[in-house]
């Protein structure tokens, strides 16, 4: 079996309309593909209170260490519009070298890769020391509750322990064999909201705009500079993405404001520590503008923070990115930049388990209209794999 494999296994896989939380076929065909190759397959079914049920995978075939486990999504988002597609989203078109479909780059490309990469690998090496599993969800592009982190909680209850694995998110911003991620950003996500009294514009000593009090605080939490970054990460940035006061008219001051803000932060930060140095500003904040025209009481606020935070992590671990490394540049003749920017995935699970890093396709069109990868990339992604799996188990 050629690495070339590879694109015939995504095309059956775009064919399977997997939009989280629905399996479509997806797991069914992995697991038929790599029961035919000798894995053993498990399929459990994870759920939670407000959450869909949700089916993963997780396959496995050898014994003993090293036990090298290669994470995965098979979810996709939906289409949107399918009539704006060139191509229908799931029907694996190709045309000049280009295949289309909702998933080719985030991620079934990535996984179709690997699994091709690791049947050329087991024809090639049938008697390899070590293990080699997949760990496949279908719940990172929704919720990502009854997945990945559920999913590893049941390896572990079943004494299953992994050495080091890669995912397969697309990483490369350009051409593959650009980045490896060897770790990310923690995300923090929160409302601010501030509280007044409704009243008439005309008579403002009988309410309290909470906008006058909004305002500056919004500021307080963006200036100065959370940090100015490090050698391996950029500098913590917080975001407003919106900002509402729920008011239709323009003879009324509003009750309350509320802005919603998402902070991608670095390693000197932690959660518990980037949320005291906000609740700090914003107190300052209150303190300088304490009271308002009308000699108004001190500010009234609230922050909620979301449960949801992650926390940021880089991976030192010269085993994996090394024997990735020089497979990318046996492969592209590229050297890889070893980056932590971008957004999170399910790696910030998998850290808590074994050293993990991330490399898949370019990622310039997931999530777009017409997602598309070059058959050229799938190869070559392919080979890489297959490449790091020789060096990894040699």
């Amino acid at each position: 079996m050629s690495n070339s494999h590879a694109c015939q296994i995504l095309q059956d896989l775009i064919r399977c309309p997997s939009v989280t939380p629905q399996e479509g076929g997806a797991l069914s065909y992995l697991q038929n593909l790599l029961e035919s190759a000798g894995f053993s397959v498990e399929r459990p079914v994870f759920e939670d209170a407000d959450t869909p049920d949700v089916e993963n995978l997780f396959a496995s075939i050898g014994s003993g260490a090293p036990h090298f486990v290669f994470a995965g999504h098979t979810d996709v988002v939906p289409p949107g519009d399918e009539q704006a597609w060139s191509h229908g989203p799931f029907a694996g078109d190709i045309e000049d070298g280009m295949m289309y479909g909702r998933g080719t780059v985030d991620m079934k490309g990535g996984i179709a890769c690997f699994a091709a990469a690791a049947l050329t690998f087991l024809q090639d090496t049938p008697q390899f020391t070590g293990t080699i599993s997949f760990l496949i969800t279908g719940d990172e592009e929704g919720p990502a509750i009854n997945g990945t982190v559920k999913l590893l909680h049941w390896c572990k209850e079943r004494g299953i322990a992994f050495d080091h694995c890669i995912v397969g998110e697309p990483t490369n911003p350009n051409a593959l064999g650009d980045a490896i991620k060897i770790g990310r950003r923690g995300s923090l996500s929160g409302v601010l909201t501030v509280n007044g009294v409704q009243g008439h514009v005309a008579y403002p000593h009988l309410s309290d705009n909470p906008i006058r009090g909004i305002t500056g605080m919004l500021e307080a939490l963006m200036v100065p500079a959370l940090d100015a970054g490090n050698e391996r990460f950029q500098p913590t940035n917080l975001e407003w993405t919106s900002v509402d006061v729920g008011n239709a008219t323009t003879n009324i001051t509003p009750a309350s404001a509320s802005a919603r803000f998402n902070v991608r932060f670095n390693d000197q930060w932690t959660p518990a520590s980037l949320e005291a140095e906000l609740r700090q500003r914003l107190d300052q904040a209150v303190n300088a503008n304490k009271y308002r025209p009308g000699d108004k009481a001190a500010i009234s606020y609230d922050l909620e923070i979301k449960r949801d935070a992650s926390e940021s992590f880089l991976t030192h671990s010269e085993t994996l990115i090394s024997a990735l490394s020089n497979s990318i540049a046996q492969i592209t003749g590229r050297t890889p930049e070893l980056s932590t920017g971008g957004g999170t995935s399910d790696a910030r699970f998998i850290k808590n388990y074994c050293p993990v890093v991330e490399f898949g396709l370019v990622g310039k069109t997931m999530h777009q209209v017409d997602e598309q990868v070059s058959v050229a990339d799938l190869d070559q992604l392919a080979k890489i794999y297959h490449a790091f799996l020789r060096k990894y188990f040699s």
